[in-house]
């Protein structure tokens, strides 16, 4: 209906020469693109285009505006673009005596009405166009501002993509999606959502939006877990099929980012499908406010619909002016809400008049000419000579881009990206019967409930610990952040891989009753599992082929390999296999210790000399010794008991000192120096004489045990074989990291395989020792009759853990939450 109406507007012949003006396009786009490299435009070539002298001022300029109509948009700007043209032409500083003529078109909501458009408008020379305001749109037309050099000034079009080197007569007068995308971002960070759905609408606008999230995401650690399109003007059925799936999936977190017009669809049928309920979080962008606020009356259905619904809106400064603006528009637009892209369509007519006010009075002129490129149709009848080049684009784009000033919307200036400076977006929470604002977004300080223009002036801090937001409620009434996903409906039970152990099944083994498995390692799992605010459907399935302990090295690689989601076991946490996966906090500490025969020690007549070595009983003497003499020394001169003779006076040293051991000492000491001397020692004779009593007493009345190997120092010195556990990590230890050769290694199939190598020995086919972790080692000496026993210290330190793939918080079982919860179990 909208292409009738345009025909209807102008002549059939003249309607005809649009079309196949607009058709030409395809024609002139691809030549650019091959030959703008070697070729050079000269505005004066033009033999048809007379140049008005330097000091001429035209009476009037022609600018273009080209947006749907009949859309929220549409219905806003239009009034608002007519508002700021009749504002422009009553204002006495501003173009003074030249008038500002807006000609407007409607581009239907469509790319090629709005191609045809925007060369109706190129035929009236407009030295700049507003619009469009659909970024599918301004993708087409900028190839028409390019070759003509108009200037192409958009309040509508928020892809980012349209602020790349390709389109330098593009100016988006609103805010750049790239930022609305990082104010996403951030609230998802802030909440503690890792994963999200993206609902959009699969055209330029939708699909380079979503983009620009998936990578803010990612620089954050989290991800877009499914993109759901939504075909342009999808009816409620296909919308209907499109939130059924994903709400079989994992995440609960939906982004929509959606047209206005439409964008209502999606959530009437997620409040049939039951996707409004408690557990669910809808965010969505600034289509929303924008359509909200459009309404003369946002009813009681519409906000049941929406209720806990997080939206963003653009931010606009509070001022004077925009508050006149607001009060101006019942009048401009009775019948219709407000919203925040009449504002931007507004400045971007009063920016165009300040950028032309610039433009004359540096002595500028208005000159158009041919473009040779347009008359090369290589014999063709398409007349192209309507369309003109706007020989100062160039030099008017570089005014507009400089432009500093205050309109509505608050300080229009450009940064050298060509976005409008200090973007800023509202943070609203659609709770009761009107939106609610919590918070607010800015590239300078992130989240902060006040407002962005109070921080400006500080310096940025985009910090985790200093965004904030107010109280948000959200679907169900709910006060806490959901947790922001489930188990999905569509996906398979957690896939637990099991050792098929043979040997220590008090640990882990197999079991004829549900679940197929049992032991102490499987008690741990299932209880933090219960301690989990959600249940985890799971299935166990066994490795290993049950006649040996399986391989956990291979164990672990089936977990990499993706064949199993978790590995539960008596797993060892090694340093090889954290490069490889993940761990959850240890539940049982471990540790390599060695286990040898022992003997039991014969007794002795000499026992009471055991309690202390050689070294020992040496320096015990020579203490006594050393007492004896200082004490003399010190008494001899005063004290009477202490002199005589030399023989009596080296006798009384050799008594007073062995004396003391059992206190029985005569000798009286008088002087002050060798009654403390003395208190000392009898301190340390009575630490002396406990020590000794106590360690002879253990040795005449507990049996000895004795072994040849006393730890992994003289094991690893001697050429004996030694035992190992089959399928453990400790042959691989012995062998990289103590260099012990491989044909010393004995892989040891179970208990009884243990016990029968310790006892035969090496010399008849045996082993030395056994090295094995302390767990096992615990049980076997519990059946080991005092035969055997450990020696020397734990020689590693490293526990048992539940193994996941890197990053698997991403996927289906969360073990970063999982964990917490084992630790709880453990401390409790």
């Amino acid at each position: 209906m909208g292409f009738l109406v345009m025909i209807r507007e102008v002549s059939m012949a003249k309607a005809i020469r649009v079309v196949l003006l607009c058709l030409s396009v395809l024609w002139v786009v691809p030549k650019e693109c091959a030959c703008r490299s070697n070729y050079s435009r000269n505005s004066s070539s033009s033999s048809s285009s007379s140049l008005p002298p330097l000091t001429q001022r035209p009476s009037s300029v022609n600018v273009g505006a080209l947006f749907t109509y009949d859309s929220f948009i549409g219905r806003a700007a239009k009034p608002a673009v007519k508002a700021a043209m009749d504002d422009v032409n009553a204002d006495q500083t501003v173009l003074k005596g030249i008038k500002l003529n807006i000609i407007f078109q409607d581009s239907n909501c469509s790319g090629f009405i709005g191609t045809m458009g925007a060369l109706q408008l190129m035929e009236n020379k407009v030295v700049a166009a507003i619009g469009p305001q659909s970024s599918g749109i301004a993708h087409m037309i900028s190839y028409v501002a390019n070759e003509l050099h108009v200037p192409l000034l958009s309040f509508g079009a928020t892809d980012p993509t349209l602020s790349s080197l390709q389109f330098p007569y593009f100016l988006r007068t609103t805010q750049n999606d790239y930022f609305q995308m990082h104010a996403i971002a951030d609230f998802l960070s802030y909440s503690g959502w890792r994963q999200v759905i993206a609902i959009f609408v699969d055209d330029e606008c939708g699909r380079n939006g979503i983009s620009v999230l998936g990578d803010v995401l990612a620089k954050k650690r989290s991800r877009i877990s499914y993109k759901a399109a939504i075909t342009p003007g999808a009816d409620s059925s296909s919308i209907r099929d499109l939130l059924v799936s994903v709400n079989l999936m994992e995440s609960r977190v939906f982004v929509v980012h959606v047209n206005p017009d439409s964008g209502l669809n999606v959530f009437s049928v997620a409040k049939s499908l039951g996707m409004m309920a408690s557990g669910y979080v809808w965010i969505a962008t600034d289509w929303l406010p924008t359509a909200m606020d459009s309404m003369e009356h946002v009813d009681s259905d519409t906000m049941d619909l929406l209720q806990g619904v997080v939206a963003f809106r653009h931010y606009t400064i509070e001022s004077s002016v925009k508050r006149q603006f607001m009060a101006r528009w019942k009048n401009l637009r009775p019948n219709d809400g407000f919203n925040s892209y009449a504002m931007y369509a507004y400045d971007s007519v009063w920016l165009v008049a300040r950028a032309l006010d610039v433009f004359f009075r540096e002595n500028n002129n208005i000159t158009f000419s041919n473009d040779p490129n347009l008359h090369k149709t290589n014999g063709s009848t398409i007349q192209l000579s309507a369309l003109s080049v706007f020989n100062e684009g160039e030099k008017f784009m570089k005014i507009i881009l400089g432009m500093n000033h205050t309109g509505v919307t608050g300080p229009i200036q450009f940064d050298s990206d060509r976005n409008r400076v200090n973007p800023a977006y509202e943070v609203l929470n659609l709770e009761g019967t009107a939106p609610r604002t919590v918070g607010y977004w800015s590239n300078h300080s992130g989240l902060s409930v006040v407002h962005p223009e109070t921080l400006y002036s500080r310096p940025p801090n985009t910090s985790t610990a200093n965004q904030r937001l107010k109280g948000i409620i959200y679907p169900g009434e709910v006060t806490k952040p959901p947790r922001g996903w489930v188990f999905p409906n569509n996906g398979k039970p957690l896939r637990i891989g099991v050792p098929n152990r043979v040997s220590y099944t008090d640990y882990v083994s197999k079991d004829k009753n549900p679940p197929g498995v049992r032991g102490y390692c499987i008690d741990v799992f299932e209880a933090a599992i219960e301690l989990l605010p959600y249940p985890v459907p799971r299935t166990y399935i066994l490795y290993g082929d049950g006649k040996r302990n399986p391989s956990y090295d291979n164990l672990v690689n089936e977990v990499v390999a993706d064949n199993f989601d978790v590995a539960v076991g008596d797993i060892t946490i090694v340093t090889n296999r954290t490069r490889y996966v993940d761990f959850t906090q240890p539940f049982i500490e471990s540790g390599l210790v060695v286990v040898a025969p022992v003997k039991e020690a014969k007794s002795s007549p000499w026992s009471f000399l055991k309690p202390f070595t050689i070294e020992m009983w040496a320096v015990t003497g020579g203490f006594f010794l050393f007492v004896g003499a200082m004490v003399w020394i010190l008494e001899h001169r005063f004290n009477q008991e202490f002199r005589g003779p030399p023989r009596r006076q080296l006798i009384t040293i050799f008594w007073f000192s062995f004396s003391t051991m059992f206190f029985s000492h005569r000798e009286n000491t008088v002087s002050s120096l060798g009654r403390f001397v003395l208190i000392i020692w009898l301190f340390v004779v009575l630490i002396i004489n406990s020590s000794y009593t106590a360690s002879l007493t253990s040795i005449l009345t507990i049996r000895q045990l004795t072994s040849r190997i006393e730890g992994i120092d003289s094991l690893v010195t001697s050429n004996e074989p030694i035992g190992v556990q089959d399928g453990t990590f400790a042959r691989n230890y012995l062998i990289n990291e103590l260099n012990i050769l491989p044909s010393r290694i004995v892989p040891l199939k179970d208990e009884e395989q243990y016990l029968s190598a310790l006892q035969r020995g090496p010399n008849a086919g045996g082993v030395a020792a056994i090295v094995d972790e302390l767990p096992y080692i615990e049980v076997l000496l519990t059946n080991s009759n005092c035969k055997f026993r450990t020696v020397g210290q734990e020689f590693t330190r490293t526990g048992w853990g539940f193994v996941c793939k890197i990053g698997f918080e991403k996927l289906t079982f969360k073990y970063i939450i999982f964990a917490p919860s084992l630790q709880l179990f453990l401390e409790s």
